[in-house]
């Protein structure tokens, strides 16, 4: 491999952590257990294997991309806990996901929707923030009726 790939292939993968460290700044100021370095991590490595496959092997990098969905998936399924009969977690490992998705979308060179995608995520992740988002979260008071089909 040519080292001006090789330096494009980096410039793909740095792109791809600062992504995933944004991402991972929203979760570790929000007290999440995953933060800047793990998101940073997933893109990185999601970036690197998708790029690296795109290059060397470009009729079989769908296998490999799948390879990756599927390997985080299993990651996002330990972030995953059972709290009070509640999960807990499942954002956060929605964000791993998202992170790893835009990972993969660097390292086949889909650059602005990478960045277009990592600011969608941000702004998913602080929706919580806004007001009168919050009270969408809030269960409701009364038990629903069992009866009812909507």
């Amino acid at each position: 491999m040519r080292a001006g790939l090789q330096l494009a292939l980096f410039g793909r993968i740095t792109l791809a952590t600062a992504f995933g460290f944004l991402i991972g700044l929203e979760r570790q100021w929000r007290g999440k257990p995953a933060g800047d370095r793990t998101f940073a991590l997933l893109a990185l490595g999601a970036s690197a294997f998708a790029g690296l496959a795109l290059e060397l092997f470009p009729d079989s990098a769908d296998r490999v991309i799948q390879g990756v969905v599927t390997g985080v998936g299993f990651l996002g399924a330990g972030i995953i806990f059972q709290t009070h009969e509640r999960p807990q977690g499942l954002t956060t490992a929605a964000a791993a996901w998202a992170a790893t998705g835009i990972g993969v979308l660097c390292g086949v060179t889909l650059y602005l929707t990478a960045g277009l995608t990592t600011i969608l995520t941000i702004l998913v992740l602080e929706s919580i923030s806004l007001p009168g988002v919050s009270r969408l979260e809030t269960p409701p008071t009364e038990p629903s009726d069992p009866q009812r089909e909507d």
